[in-house]
């Protein structure tokens, strides 16, 4: 029964490729990512081909408590100076991201772990940010190192998913003159979903979701469904923005659904 139901979703998505953003809240213990695995080796045999991004914000600020170095946010988002920058890359690159795709590969897959520093895949600039004063003057914000995509290069993806590879990549990208910035997961998965026109953007997170007006779950989305949501102030606060990264729908590919 579970199959007959599963076969018109096969048919429907084989070839296909999903984002799938897993959240450092969501990755729990270790029963919990060995399912996670499972289920993304599962999706990879039924002919869809699977794309990690993971985040890893709880772990930073752990090491970070652990080094004794202060962090602070700002509209949700970690200011980061040069030393928290290298935390960042290290435990999102290290122990995370290798950890997720030795699990995918216990599971049965063949997962590769990267970062958006790899073959250049994910171009980044510093992340400009305003707050409004009581003078109605935008006042300029400083996160340091933390970025915002400018362009992914979908053809390193490209070659990973036709050699069969499934890739986790760590939100960590590369300004133009060599810089280094931390990325906001959702930013960058949804950056890379619209870059390699996904037919599906997951989210897996600690969090209930986007709500309705009847403060209801909505766990399919459109492009159009989320804009038309902002519009009737439906969608407020965290539901628009990622942790502080404002949500933009045009980045989004048209036919992607969350």
């Amino acid at each position: 029964a579970t199959l007959a139901e599963a076969l018109p979703y096969m048919r429907a998505y084989n070839g296909k490729t999903f984002v799938i953003k897993y959240g450092g809240h969501a990755m729990g213990d270790e029963a919990t990512a060995a399912s996670f695995a499972k289920d993304v080796v599962l999706l990879k045999q039924v002919g869809v081909n699977p794309i990690i991004v993971h985040g890893g914000g709880p772990q930073i600020g752990q090491m970070l408590a652990r080094l004794k170095i202060k962090s602070e946010f700002v509209d949700g988002l970690r200011v980061t100076d040069a030393a928290t920058v290298e935390i960042a890359e290290m435990v999102l690159c290290g122990a995370i991201n290798k950890d997720i795709a030795a699990c995918i590969c216990r599971a049965g897959g063949t997962a590769l772990g990267i970062s958006g520093k790899d073959g250049g895949l994910i171009t980044a600039r510093k992340m400009q940010l305003s707050r409004p004063t009581d003078s109605h003057i935008e006042k300029a914000l400083d996160l340091g190192f933390v970025g915002e995509p400018v362009q992914v290069n979908a053809s390193v993806l490209h070659m990973l998913v036709q050699s069969d590879v499934i890739p986790v990549i760590a939100p960590i990208g590369l300004g133009e003159d060599g810089e280094t910035y931390n990325i906001n997961a959702d930013t960058a998965a949804g950056a890379i979903a619209a870059a390699v026109k996904a037919a599906r953007f997951l989210l897996l997170t600690d969090t209930a979701g986007v709500l309705d007006a009847d403060k209801k779950l909505i766990d399919t989305m459109t492009r159009a469904d989320a804009e038309r949501l902002i519009d009737d102030n439906v969608s407020t606060g965290g539901m628009i923005q990622n942790h502080g990264a404002p949500f933009t729908p045009a980045a989004m590919p048209g036919g992607c659904s969350v």
